[in-house]
Parts: C-alpha cells; structure tokens; sequence
C-alpha cells in the first residue's frame, strides 16, 4: 500500500545539516518546513517521500540553526558604532550616555531596522536586547517590517550615571503589565519582552527588589549586565562589602529566568553561586577585549555547570554582529588563555552560538534544528575562497567563515534573506536615512 508523501511549504536539499543539541550532521540531509514548523528532518535516502511548495537545493552547503545573539544593544548602538574608540570602559559609558540622551523614536527606528539588517545577513535569527525603556517601542515596529524572533528588554536605572531615567524607570516598572498585555508572545510569538535592570552600580537595592518581583508575577526574564569591570568591583565592595555577584544573590534575584552578561570578575564562590541558582550568563569575548573588561573565567564556569551563551554585545563596544567573529575570537583567547588548545572544541563553540545561546535567554523554542522546533535556520556557503578546501565543514564555520557567507536565513518558515537578498526590504533606502539621522545627532551632541 502505498503511503502518501509528507507535504511541506519549503525544502530544503542537498544539504550538509548540522542540528545542534548534542545530534550529529546529517550528510545528503533534506529540512522540510510547514508553516512556522519543522515538519521533519533527516538523511535525504531515508526521509521518505515528501512533496513541497517550493525546493531549495543548497548544493552541498551547511544548513543549521540560526546564531542566537543571547546580549546585544541594536538600535543605540548601530547608531554609535565607530564613534568613541580607544577608550576605557567607564569612559567609553559616559560618552555612550551623552549621545543617548540625544535620541528620538524616529532615529531608533531607522537605526533598529539597520541593526535587523544586518543580523539577518549574518545569520542571526534571535536576539536578546538590552536597552533603556523609552528605546523598546520603535524596535517593535521595526520587527514588524523584518520579522527576527526576538527578547526585548526595558531597560531600567535610578543612581549614578544613568539616574536621568529615574523617574520614567519607576513609572515603566509599575505599569508593566500593560507593556506585557500588548506586546509578550506577540507577532505570532516571536516577541517576547524583558526586564533588564541595567548592573549593579546603576540600580538601587529597591530598584532590584522590584523587578525581581515584578518578574515573578508576570512570568518574564530579567537581563542585566554583571561583574563587567574592577570599577564595579570597587563599588559593590565599598557599599555593600562583597561582590556584585554576591549582593544580587542576596538580595534573591539570581535564577534560571536571568540572563548575566559579561561576568568577566568571578571569583569561585561567585561561579559557584551562578551554578547553584541556574542563571545564565552571556559571553561577549570581543567586546570584553576591546574595553579590557577582563577575560570570563570559562573554564571554571563550564567545571562548575555555568549555563553560557555566546553573544556579540552592542555595535559600538564590538563593532560589528557577526557571530562568526565571536566564536573565532572566544575559541582562540580562551585556548591561549588556559594553554589547552583541546578547550572549546568546535561543536561545543557552535551549539555555544545557537542552542546554549537560546538557553541562555530563555528562548527553548529556537536554537536547533528538529521535527516541531521553530524553522530557524540559515545556510552558509562553505565553498568559498577563504574557506576552501573543505575537510571539516565544522572547522570551516568556526575558524574560517565570516557573516557574508550567509546565503539564505529563515524565520519562523519566512525567508528574510534568499541569495543574500534580503526580502521586501529597501536597504540604501535605510542606509541614507539612518547617515542622515547620525550625522545631525553627532552634530547637536558633541
């Protein structure tokens, strides 16, 4: 009796496939994706038969899971790329402030869109942001021009530097539930919403209590930033006698809903306790080099069972969103750092980019590919010049590859980027409007 074929809306074939999660790569793989779905997935000869609206023969390139940028600043920081280089962390935070007071919805618009941009030309199909609170609503209407799945986090302060956006961070932390009632799980669930508290130096002990509670009630993640420097050191440590690490456990709002970034100044009780508790933590390595922020201790992170991601942090601290970049650089500092070239090896470097950077922000329905996970996948040209010959197309995506390789990327069974294309989209359009916008805001700002 003859069975009939397994229908799909896109498939894609002829494919090296690298699922993530701890499976193997599938060689001559075929992906069958129906609606926002992964329909099925398997080696092409045994998959069976299958009929589908529209076929992708990728000639033997890579398909895999979307990067997963689980720590990133799009919109404020596509706007201040190249700006302030060559500066210390606090210093560089200052004059990043300066400009931010400076924005308007319409330039965070047109600078969120660039941002989308480009991580769809790199390949990332998931981001976690990070930014102050008035900055989230022109990223909402960005995503619904280029549709990215994405966590986006209001971002809150009340002391130090940032105590310009006291009153307003009060205010959104009160009402957020109505934030949560008109965007969470909204675009067919791709949007999620955060709490992100900025670091320990700018948020008061009642600023921290209240988000943790909030968070509780309405079920959201908190995403912060943490131990990023020896100046925030020295301040948890004057005030509060211990260790930013420490004082946030203290105060109860360590968990496995929280996202962590940089924590670059761990000590062993500090490592243990972000173990203990299951929070996350997102490893930006370039960034963390380029502002001597110090190097996260990953291997006793890793010993200890610390859950980490890989994300590229904002464009002005690393100046560009490609995940390629970042597995390259966190591969060979830590490597060198540890004197163990056996350290990161290269599926635990990717599945760090894609899976455990999905994990990492609390996004499980993404990151790898599977029969029901979210169709979030990218493929990438490994037939290259700088990439030739392939022995090891594992080795070629990490040591080798660069974000231009990206030849096609799919969201939620849409494809955003065909034939490095990106669809429906006007790209020197957004370019002009956003070099105009910059150029008037370096102007009334400095």
């Amino acid at each position: 009796m003859l069975t009939e074929p397994m229908q799909a809306d896109i498939a894609i074939t002829q494919a090296y496939v690298l699922p993530m999660n701890g499976q193997q790569p599938i060689q001559n793989g075929t992906v069958l994706i129906n609606g926002q779905k992964i329909s099925a997935i398997g080696a092409s000869e045994t998959l069976g038969n299958w009929q589908a609206n529209r076929v992708i023969d990728v000639a033997g390139n890579v398909v895999m899971p979307g990067f997963v940028n689980c720590h990133t600043h799009i919109a404020s920081n596509i706007l201040l790329r190249g700006l302030n280089e060559d500066a210390k962390l606090f210093e560089w935070l200052q004059f990043m402030w300066k400009m931010k007071k400076n924005f308007d919805p319409e330039i965070l618009y047109w600078a969120s869109l660039a941002g989308l941009i480009e991580m769809t030309r790199s390949g990332m199909t998931c981001f976690n942001e990070h930014f102050d609170a008035y900055i989230v609503e022109p990223q909402i209407e960005a995503l619904k021009t280029l549709p990215l799945r994405a966590t986006l986090g209001y971002g809150f302060a009340d002391r130090g530097l940032y105590s310009d956006i006291t009153e307003s961070s009060w205010k959104i932390l009160d009402t957020f539930a109505e934030k949560v009632e008109l965007h969470h799980r909204s675009q067919d669930g791709r949007l999620e919403l955060a709490l992100s508290p900025h670091a320990t130096y700018s948020c008061t002990e009642k600023m921290w209590r209240l988000n943790r509670k909030v968070a509780d009630e309405l079920n959201v993640p908190i995403h912060t930033h943490l131990a990023e420097g020896v100046q925030e050191l020295k301040f948890v440590g004057e005030n509060y006698g211990t260790t930013p690490t420490q004082w946030l456990a203290s105060l109860g709002v360590l968990g496995p809903d929280v996202t962590l970034a940089h924590c670059t100044k761990l000590n062993a009780e500090d490592i243990r306790l972000l173990a203990d508790t299951g929070a996350h933590v997102a490893h930006c390595p370039i960034s963390n080099a380029k502002l001597c922020s110090g190097n996260m201790p990953i291997r006793e992170m890793l010993e200890a069972g610390v859950q980490i991601g890989l994300a590229t942090d904002g464009p002005a601290s690393h100046n560009t969103l490609d995940m390629f970049q970042e597995m390259k650089f966190a591969a060979i500092i830590h490597k060198n750092n540890n004197t163990n070239p056996e350290l990161l090896p290269l599926q635990q470097m990717l599945e760090m980019a894609t899976c455990q950077s999905a994990i990492a922000m609390n996004r499980n329905e993404t990151g790898y590919l599977a029969e029901g996970q979210a169709a979030d996948m990218i493929v990438v040209d490994i037939h290259r010049p700088h990439t030739t010959p392939v022995y090891n197309p594992e080795a070629a995506l990490v040591y080798s590859s660069r974000a231009d390789d990206v030849v096609h990327t799919i969201v939620d069974g849409q494809i955003l980027m065909e034939n490095k294309q990106v669809v429906g989209i006007n790209e020197q359009e957004v370019m002009t409007e956003l070099r105009k916008r910059a150029l008037a805001l370096k102007a009334r700002s400095l």
